[in-house]
């Protein structure tokens, strides 16, 4: 499988086992975040969907820790969030999309948030769904993470982003063209 840049987007059977290992461990630690869910059902699904490995694997090597919060009944697929306690470090550093890189005259960043989510293969979480895993515990207490935008704030040339501040989540704007070494993003993945 080839992603749009032509790079093979395959995990070798010793990346996806070691993989595996990881995210098993993760899951088993943190049971609160998907009750009801087990591990042999999440497997078979992962196994049977090779390709998606890649992909959390891309989750786990910027940082994002993924782990499974929920299931989707209608659809048959886990929902993987990247669940790091901060804004992963490897997603950091970037503006909100490429219209906002190209923006900028000087001292541009590396990348930015969409070009990198779809390269990876993941979705950037909304708000909604930032929320929900401010409900799964705590995380962005000194970072923050770009969230899905909606078309009318960016075409007015902003872009929103959450954090965890005094015990109270906050979503909040910027100019898409602004990236902090302490903002990233977080991504999703059905599998």
């Amino acid at each position: 499988m080839s992603n749009i840049n032509g790079n093979v987007r395959e995990l070798s059977p010793g990346q996806r086992e070691e993989l595996l290992r990881v995210l098993k461990a993760r899951f088993e630690k943190n049971m609160d975040r998907h009750k009801d869910i087990k591990w042999a059902k999440v497997q078979a699904k992962l196994e049977a969907n090779i390709e998606k490995s890649w992909s959390l694997n891309e989750m786990e090597r910027t940082g994002g820790e993924p782990d499974v919060v929920g299931y989707d009944e209608k659809t048959d697929e886990y929902i993987f969030y990247d669940c790091s306690a901060e804004s992963p470090k490897g997603r950091r550093s970037i503006c909100y999309d490429r219209e906002a890189l190209e923006s900028r005259k000087e001292n541009r960043p590396e990348s930015n948030v969409i070009d990198m989510a779809v390269t990876m293969g993941i979705e950037l979480l909304t708000e909604e769904q930032y929320r929900e895993l401010q409900k799964l515990g705590s995380f962005d207490m000194k970072t923050s993470s770009w969230v899905k935008t909606p078309v009318n704030i960016r075409k007015l040339g902003g872009a929103i982003f959450g954090d965890r501040r005094y015990d109270t989540v906050f979503v909040y704007h910027n100019g898409a063209e602004s990236y902090y070494a302490a903002r990233g993003f977080r991504g999703s993945l059905r599998v």
